[in-house]
């Protein structure tokens, strides 16, 4: 799990750490970032890429960012987080500085260290900020928890081989999701 830090910070703590140095901001709270690994990156490149590709070959207005990239969740100073993966379809939360508000559709792909954060403060987080659709994405198993947050809530469970329909694009009926040659499987 991620070190905690205990009171309340604001996005200048955030921004006042030291170079190098990764963390988000929930509520207050500082959560310390472990260095991703290359199998995170691999997936991280692979699943960007495939979307941005869907994006431009439709003429899409969506725009995808991968981490490290600012979302201000809340549009407050007590929130700051950095999505593996961020599909923003409304260009007037983006500026400079990062997303103001929340992403049509987050993705973030789990490690050890991360799973209380992905699959419970994030998830949290996440629903009652506004995202519409968010994806966790776990190699070590070999699922990916898709939770629609749009009309009639649901969550379903794949595994990699399964094909996972894209509830933000109506247009897209499937994505069949594979790991990258090059990551494997610990």
């Amino acid at each position: 799990m991620p070190q905690l830090k205990e009171k309340n910070y604001t996005i200048k703590d955030i921004y006042a750490l030291p170079d190098g140095q990764r963390a988000e901001l929930i509520d207050g709270v500082i959560y310390d970032m472990a260095p991703p690994s290359a199998q995170h990156q691999d997936i991280i490149f692979s699943l960007s890429r495939k979307i941005a590709d869907y994006i431009d070959q439709n003429n899409g207005n969506c725009k995808v960012y991968i981490a490290p990239y600012a979302v201000f969740l809340n549009e407050d100073d007590k929130n700051y987080v950095e999505p593996d993966i961020s599909v923003i379809c409304d260009k007037n939360k983006l500026d400079d500085r990062g997303c103001n508000g929340a992403p049509d559709w987050i993705i973030e792909i789990v490690s050890p260290s991360s799973q209380r954060m992905d699959y419970f403060v994030k998830l949290f987080k996440y629903k009652t900020a506004g995202v519409r659709e968010y994806w966790i994405v776990n190699p070590s198993k070999q699922t990916v928890q898709v939770y629609s947050f749009e009309g009639d809530e649901n969550s379903m469970q794949f595994s990699f081989d399964e094909e996972i329909s894209v509830g933000i694009y109506a247009d897209l009926i499937s994505v069949r999701f594979r790991l990258p040659e090059s990551a494997e499987i610990h």
